[in-house]
């Protein structure tokens, strides 16, 4: 890489600009509601960060055709070939669609944002990290210390403050509900500290739990208080896909962690889910448990079991699936379908959502990319950061199946953008390289 661009003006200023996006991700419904409710325009406080991210491009730009190795890397790439294609399908079906009136502009460019923009700004953080080092470096800074505010909150509110606390900050019905129950049962009050709701709390979880566990080598008794008080938040969110999602985490970061740790914490972790497991087991007819683990007891005040809302919502979008399996274009299904003229069709499942939207091919694309990025940071397993995210992205995937993870903005664009983080040192070293040994 060219002396020139190494750590220069243009480069660290688009590496702040994503460093600020990055920490500012989990306050970003806190904020927006807040603002919203004094100023109204939803939609344009919503998409601040989408916003700075098109006023970066620019830059990325400049630095990609200034820089030889780059724009190799973007030309050859496996990832940015399907990424694009999966932009093309997506166009091309919405262009279908919008002209066939299965969807109306304002759902189509809604689904356009949410489906693609994870994508993209995986590409700026993998330039901004590619050009200067500041990502690269202050990654614990920039996930740990917001991540201590959202659980500081959090606590916060099931502790000390009322249920709808959040009214002041414009919650409601307009906006976002102040608080949520387990199948309307007012016995247990859903946490969601500072972002959209109890479940994308728990898959925000997800990530931030097992950084802070990643730390451990090097501030023991902080990371231990981090990760208990974040277990906790956990917890208290009853979000069971994200219990399961984070403990499925903890395990593949323990096992990547082997070589590094003393054997006991390996030990102590496995026994700990054996028994926690075990005792959920034995106290299945419990009322708690049943109201909190299987959402089937009989003092639920909800006309509907989730588990039965869920699972026919599966089972409608596998038979959408199965009936228009080229989909039927962006906008049509999952959370963007609700801004359409025809009913809303939400599959409680991330994956079916795409299928409906995208087909069976764009579905098979999406996979590709995920699994290409999971095998680079496998090559990469050495690093901290990648240890985090292959192991977060076992436990999101899972999340991913039972709802729509990936559509949540703090989630989606934080998990991306640390992926891009992450593999960037790799492909410059690479690029680096003499031509007859990147051959061989």
């Amino acid at each position: 890489m060219k002396a020139n661009l190494r750590d220069s003006k243009p480069a660290r200023l688009l590496s702040w600009i994503v460093a600020a996006v990055l920490c500012l991700l989990p306050f970003h419904a806190l904020l927006t509601t807040w603002l919203t409710s004094n100023f109204g325009h939803p939609d344009l406080f919503r998409i601040w960060k989408e916003m700075l991210i098109v006023l970066s491009l620019p830059l990325v730009f400049w630095l990609v055709l200034r820089d030889k190795n780059l724009r190799q890397w973007f030309a050859r790439s496996s990832i940015v070939r399907l990424v694009g294609l999966y932009i093309l399908i997506h166009l091309a079906l919405g262009l279908w669609a919008l002209k066939t009136d299965r969807v109306n502009s304002a759902a189509l460019v809604y689904a356009l944002g949410i489906n693609l923009r994870f994508f993209g700004f995986f590409l700026v953080c993998l330039v901004a990290a590619a050009t200067s080092s500041l990502l690269v470096r202050q990654w614990p800074k920039i996930v740990l210390w917001p991540a201590a505010i959202v659980i500081a909150f959090g606590l916060a509110q099931h502790y000390l403050l009322s249920d709808d606390f959040l009214k002041h900050f414009g919650y409601g019905p307009k906006t976002i509900l102040p608080y949520e129950t387990v199948d309307a049962n007012s016995r247990y009050i859903r946490v969601q500290s500072t972002l959209r709701g109890a479940n994308p709390l728990g898959a925000y979880l997800v990530l931030v739990v097992p950084a802070g566990l990643a730390m451990l080598r090097h501030k023991v008794v902080t990371c231990i208080l981090f990760a208990l008080a974040g277990g906790v938040l956990l917890f208290y969110s009853y979000s069971r896909s994200a219990w399961l999602g984070t403990a499925m985490a903890a395990v593949v970061l323990f096992w990547l962690l082997w070589q590094h740790l003393p054997r006991w914490w390996v030990v102590s972790l496995a026994a700990l889910i054996v028994l926690f497991a075990g005792s959920i087991y034995g106290l299945r007819s419990d009322q708690s448990v049943q109201d909190i683990f299987f959402h089937t007891s009989r003092s639920s005040m909800s006309p509907k079991s989730s588990n039965v809302v869920r699972g026919s919502a599966i089972k409608d979008a596998l038979n959408d699936v199965w009936h228009q399996p080229l989909g039927r274009g962006p906008g049509t299904a999952g959370p963007a379908s609700f801004r359409n003229n025809h009913s809303a069709r939400i599959a409680e499942d991330y994956y079916l959502q795409i299928a409906q939207e995208v087909g069976v091919i764009g579905l098979a694309i999406f996979l590709s990319v995920v699994l290409l990025t999971a095998k680079q940071l496998w090559l990469l397993r050495q690093g901290t950061l990648a240890k985090v995210l292959l192991a977060s992205l076992v436990g999101i995937s899972f999340v991913n199946l039972v709802s729509h993870a990936w559509a949540d903005d703090t989630l989606s664009l934080l998990w991306w953008g640390l992926a891009g983080v992450a593999c960037a040192p790799a492909i410059t070293t690479a690029m680096r390289r003499p031509a007859h040994r990147r051959s061989r």
